[in-house]
């Protein structure tokens, strides 16, 4: 905003400013681009970058070796084709883990499309970025960093702990010491502009919280339909909750209210950022995108929202208000 008056007249017009952006619900690229690219590929988080994301998630998991590195899930065969690779490398369950392997050897797998465990691959996108290599957490911060620095903006990082009990019982780590030993190291900013950390596992929030003192804003994730949670509780610990989008509201008489889980969060301080829009794929209580993306920003106001397309996301928020 330029200044074009002093005194009073200024400050007046800084505060308006200051509360507009602050009022707009911010963008969360899920897994990246995730419903264009193979999600958390290079490609992925680039396009989401392109298309203007406040956020990009950046889920991870450790290797035998305890490298962090970024993939939705504990097992590979959904995602890599690590199957093609190292055959014999099964578990008796069937799965491949990526405990079960070193950063080296993960150099030599490729991602691919989710499949379902059916067989069928999941219809998230045109599956573009085949081939492409896992990335670690530090190499996507740093091609993050760089797309910013190439085009003059700030994109924060959204990082979820995947499985940090999972991973205490087969590394003997703790992995919420681990990330923010990295964070540390790659001089990440704690300001909640910059990083968020999210886990679906209060008790690793808490454990960052109270004994690790951890400076980043966290935030508990949650799934299912309930709406009776100690709020005032998790307000003791998280910066906010990330509620499944089915949590938010329900059908009543042919129209679209409230559950009351945003209204008793935000009464507890709580920020929300509820997960995961998609273009093809309501919640039940919605008809369709637009009524989603109108639902969760003009009713209930949310303070953000994951989504598999940043461009579609963006627009919505950028057009609220607008004729």
């Amino acid at each position: 905003m330029k200044k074009v008056q002093q005194g009073a007249a200024f400050v007046i017009a800084t505060v308006l400013s200051v509360d507009l952006v602050a009022e707009s619900p911010v963008v969360i690229a899920h897994r990246g681009a995730s419903g264009y690219c193979i999600e958390h590929s290079e490609a992925a988080k680039v396009l989401a970058h392109a298309q203007n994301a406040d956020y990009i998630e950046q889920d991870v998991v450790l290797t035998k070796d305890r490298v962090l590195i970024v993939s939705h899930d504990i097992t590979m065969e959904a995602t890599t084709n690590v199957d093609e690779v190292f055959p014999m490398r099964r578990r008796a369950d069937g799965k491949f883990y990526f405990a079960d392997f070193t950063w080296s050897e993960l150099q030599s797998v490729s991602l691919r499309p989710r499949m379902e465990r059916s067989g069928g691959r999941v219809a998230t996108g045109p599956g573009v970025a085949c081939g492409q290599k896992i990335l670690t957490l530090e190499n996507e911060i740093k091609l993050l960093r760089g797309l910013d620095q190439t085009l003059g903006r700030s994109t924060g990082l959204y990082i979820e702990l995947k499985g940090p009990s999972f991973y205490e019982k087969e590394l003997g780590v703790k992995m919420g010491e681990m990330l923010l030993g990295e964070l540390n190291r790659l001089e990440v900013s704690t300001d909640p502009k910059d990083c968020f950390i999210q886990c679906f596992e209060e008790n690793a929030l808490i454990d960052l919280k109270n004994r690790l003192k951890c400076p980043y804003a966290l935030v508990l994730l949650m799934g299912g339909r309930g709406s009776e949670f100690d709020f005032q509780q998790i307000a003791s610990y998280a910066y906010g909750v990330g509620p499944s989008l089915q949590m938010l509201a329900r059908n009543e008489e042919s129209k679209i209210v409230s559950t009351g889980f945003v209204e008793r969060a935000k009464a507890a301080g709580l920020k929300l950022h509820p997960y995961t829009v998609r273009k093809n794929s309501q919640p039940s209580w919605s008809p369709s995108l637009d009524e989603t993306h109108r639902f969760l920003i003009d009713e209930l106001r949310v303070d953000g929202f994951f989504t598999d397309f940043p461009d579609l996301g963006r627009q919505a928020v950028d057009r609220r208000g607008k004729p």
